[in-house]
């Protein structure tokens, strides 16, 4: 009953956020500019074989960076306050390990909104742009994984942008963040939290994005459903709002299977929101769980559910939406786990 009244609070805020602070902005006049048909253009370049299964540092991840960055160009998105251009470089240095191959020099991706009340306070929106390249001459495209996690922030800053040109912008700065060699260990995110471009006392939440795009052994009738992973491990308000998003305007099956802290898979640990959670910093992570063509040649846009896809990003909008707008920063209530 408690974690009822909770969530009816947060959805009366949600109605106040739309209603009184944002009269003339509702938000599902952006939520309709994610659709089904942009995601799906720009996923059809960025999985495609020509970015060569987008291997961290390699030249078809490049090649994926630049358009990237030609969207954010368009939609007049530009890289944040305080840096030189869209990429944070990460080196093959602070890549090394044990256990994976040598890789070359790479690049985190950022694109930046800036928050028209309160500026220094940073709501980081994350996905990482990198796969596993090619195998024996084969081209792992990685359309759900994270394609369908990259294409989404782009669908993301641009709703944000047109509201923020039709004087509706966020309130708090928002910082899109597409990392680099997560399929070598969440290399770009362990690098942006050692090396923030923002302090981290300052950003108040991370919501990442990965695998969006498809449905999973558990849910073979519907794909009406994601998986939220992490968002009351810090935060309760965070849990809340992500709920109270999704019964306004979403409405699919919030699944927290992979929630439980006895998970044996650990998908908690597994993405980049980790590396902000690590930091004290709310976050949450919005996944389609594993299909049959995870990690394999045959995660292709083909296979891509772009109803599922849309409905999902939507989501991350909204839940976005509220914690950029709303009139505090969300609480740190629970202790580092």
């Amino acid at each position: 009953m408690i974690q009822k009244a909770l969530v009816c609070a947060v959805l009366v805020s949600l109605s106040c956020t739309a209603q009184n602070k944002t009269k003339a902005a509702p938000i599902q006049k952006y939520l309709a500019t994610i659709t089904q048909a942009d995601l799906k253009k720009h996923l059809t370049i960025v999985a495609s074989d020509e970015m060569e299964g987008r291997d961290t540092g390699t030249e078809g991840q490049k090649k994926a960076g630049r358009y990237l960055i030609e969207q954010y160009k368009k939609n007049g998105i530009s890289f944040p306050d305080g840096a030189t251009d869209y990429y944070q470089k990460v080196p093959a240095e602070f890549m090394k390990s044990n256990y994976g191959p040598k890789l070359n020099d790479s690049e985190n991706i950022w694109a930046f909104i800036k928050g028209t009340e309160k500026p220094d306070e940073i709501l980081v929106i994350s996905a990482h742009y990198d796969h596993v390249g090619v195998k024996n001459g084969d081209v792992y495209n990685g359309a759900d994984d994270d394609g369908s996690g990259t294409v989404a922030l782009l669908e993301i800053a641009q709703a944000f942008q047109l509201a923020k040109k039709q004087g509706h912008g966020p309130k708090r700065s928002i910082l899109i963040l597409h990392v680099t060699g997560e399929e070598h260990g969440l290399h770009g995110s362990r690098f942006y939290a050692k090396n923030p471009l923002f302090p981290l006392k300052n950003t108040i939440a991370d919501i990442n994005i990965d695998m969006i795009g498809r449905r999973d052994f558990d849910h073979p009738k519907t794909n009406n459903y994601v998986y939220v992973i992490g968002a009351d491990r810090l935060s309760s308000q965070l849990h809340d709002i992500t709920v109270a998003a999704n019964e306004k305007y979403t409405k699919l099956d919030l699944d927290f299977k992979y929630n439980d802290k006895t998970d044996p898979n650990h998908f908690y640990e597994r993405s980049d929101h980790y590396n902000f959670a690590k930091n004290g910093i709310p976050s949450v992570f919005l996944f389609n769980g594993v299909h049959e063509d995870y990690h394999k040649k045959t995660d292709e846009v083909s296979k891509i559910e772009f109803d599922a896809l849309a409905k999902r990003t939507q989501l991350a909008f909204a839940m976005a939406w509220e914690l950029a707008n709303r009139p505090e920063r969300i609480v740190v209530d629970k202790p580092l786990q």
